[in-house]
């Protein structure tokens, strides 16, 4: 049987990969999306573990060539996208995908699958309890703070565009709000 999309966007700071990680630790066959990108590896990471790692001439001969359901250049020669045929490999397993991507490649990625795909928006409480947890993480200057609050700002924007928004004011609560959200999607008991 042909598996199914889950797509989580949010802005920096939301607790998004905490929700997901959780997520994957449920049995709900999730496999997660690895995302290709046009920068060098970091510390230990791994092609086709952490990401797949291409050249930024060979990040644009695959864009040429419509191998990717959504990319991004975040910065000159900076890409990040989601590559076709790593959805299709976990699909056509039987498998169902789950993706961590920015508000435009998770609305691209649910236009080009429709149903097939649910559309998840975690959504902070408020902007300033955001500035509070990425000031609490302690690994960004203050002027990384104010451009990650300012792009939150922008993709916020785009919340009424996804399926279901989940407002994480308690991490434990919107884990839960999320595995019951994605159980029914599933047609899991």
């Amino acid at each position: 049987m042909a598996g199914k999309l889950i797509i989580f966007s949010a802005p920096s700071g939301s607790g998004k990969s905490t929700i997901i990680n959780y997520l994957l630790k449920q049995d709900l066959h999730l496999h997660f999306s690895i995302s290709a990108t046009s920068r060098a590896p970091r510390g230990t990471e791994k092609n086709g573990v952490e990401y797949y790692f291409l050249s930024p001439d060979e990040f644009r001969t695959r864009i040429a060539a419509n191998e990717f359901l959504e990319y991004e250049e975040v910065y000159t020669d900076k890409y990040y996208g989601t590559l076709k045929s790593e959805v299709e490999r976990i699909l056509n397993e039987g498998n169902n995908v789950i993706f961590d991507v920015d508000v435009v490649g998770g609305c691209n990625i649910k236009k080009f699958y429709g149903d097939r795909a649910l559309s998840v928006f975690i959504q902070p409480p408020s902007i300033t309890h955001l500035r509070e947890r990425l000031e609490k993480r302690g690994t960004d200057a203050p002027d990384v703070i104010d451009s990650r609050i300012a792009k939150a700002e922008y993709e916020l924007s785009f919340a009424n565009k996804f399926d279901v928004i989940i407002v994480n004011d308690n991490l434990e609560k919107a884990q839960q709000e999320a595995l019951k959200t994605i159980k029914e999607f599933l047609n899991i008991p």
